[in-house]
């Protein structure tokens, strides 16, 4: 994965809480259980949502509330990722930067998508631990989305983490697919998709998983116009993704899945009636099918009876 040397990057997506400053958070992440990506997100929505009603096409302005403040103690001091997140250049440099890249191109996307539906929001760099509207988290929890004050929350360490615990061999379009993912959430709460969970429902065919299969399908669908996706500028961030990108991103996928957890991470028994998040085929299949169509309105995973 590259990205357009010449492009301008705006860090205002950012909310930079690490306290250590750029670059800091490279350690390997601990605690969660081994969990990651997959361990934290189910808890904050259910802490937060109400319940079924509602459906895809919810009105936006159901949601009620504004962007999340800083908690007690909390900082957010973006001035070093300003000074070298500037271009392109620092993206293809700086893991750091990279992010920055990824979080303005998935945004610039669904606001072309959804058009005014469409609320940005900021995605929270941490070190350790962090206190959010859906209470609190540490590294070990992974990156996950808060829908209670809709915001993206993410140490970046857990990149390191998903390569050294869940053996996945990483790479700058890996972390931009796991971005991308938590994205998906956000677009799912804007348009109240979530609604249609059933808070604790667990399995194979459960709400759970159609949600977290539809964010994989919508991380795939930005993957598809990334190289097109323009900026304010009207030139796109990212100049290329390769095969080998998205075999990478597969190979990722495959790594998160539940049944590749409790197999490899857990207790060595496949249970798929404690399914949160889809199988490792599943979730192959729908960030393929996002890539492959482009289309996000083929990502319908709660209108399918074949998840795959």
């Amino acid at each position: 994965m590259r990205y357009s040397e010449g492009a301008d990057l705006d860090p205002s997506g950012v909310q930079d809480r690490r306290g250590g400053g750029f670059g800091g958070g490279r350690g390997l992440a601990v605690g969660g259980g081994g969990l990651g990506l997959v361990g934290v997100l189910v808890l904050v929505l259910f802490q937060v949502l109400g319940g079924g009603g509602g459906g895809t096409g919810a009105a936006l302005g159901q949601l009620g509330g504004q962007l999340g403040g800083l908690g007690e103690g909390q900082t957010a001091d973006n001035t070093q990722l300003e000074q070298q997140c500037r271009t392109g250049a620092d993206a293809n440099e700086s893991v750091d930067c990279a992010v920055v890249a990824d979080i303005e191109s998935i945004q610039d996307y669904w606001s072309g998508v959804l058009g005014p539906d469409y609320r940005p929001t900021d995605t929270v760099f941490f070190n350790g631990s962090v206190r959010t509207d859906c209470g609190g988290a540490t590294s070990g929890s992974g990156p996950f989305y808060c829908p209670a004050d809709r915001l993206v929350y993410i140490d970046l360490s857990f990149f390191d983490t998903l390569q050294q615990q869940f053996g996945a061999e990483g790479g700058l379009f890996v972390n931009a697919y796991v971005i991308a993912h938590e994205y998906g959430h956000h677009v799912q709460n804007l348009l109240g998709i979530n609604q249609q969970v059933t808070p604790g429902e667990t399995g194979p065919t459960s709400g759970t998983v159609r949600l977290e299969l539809q964010a994989d399908c919508f991380a795939g669908a930005w993957a598809n116009h990334a190289e097109t996706v323009p900026d304010e500028s009207g030139q796109p961030l990212i100049a290329e993704i390769t095969q080998d990108d998205v075999d990478r991103a597969l190979d990722a996928a495959a790594r998160i899945g539940d049944d590749f957890i409790q197999q490899n991470l857990g207790g060595g028994t496949v249970d798929q009636d404690a399914f949160t998040h889809g199988s490792s085929e599943q979730r192959q299949r729908w960030f393929s099918t996002g890539y492959q169509t482009g289309d996000p309105a083929q990502c319908d995973t709660f209108a399918t009876d074949d998840l795959g």
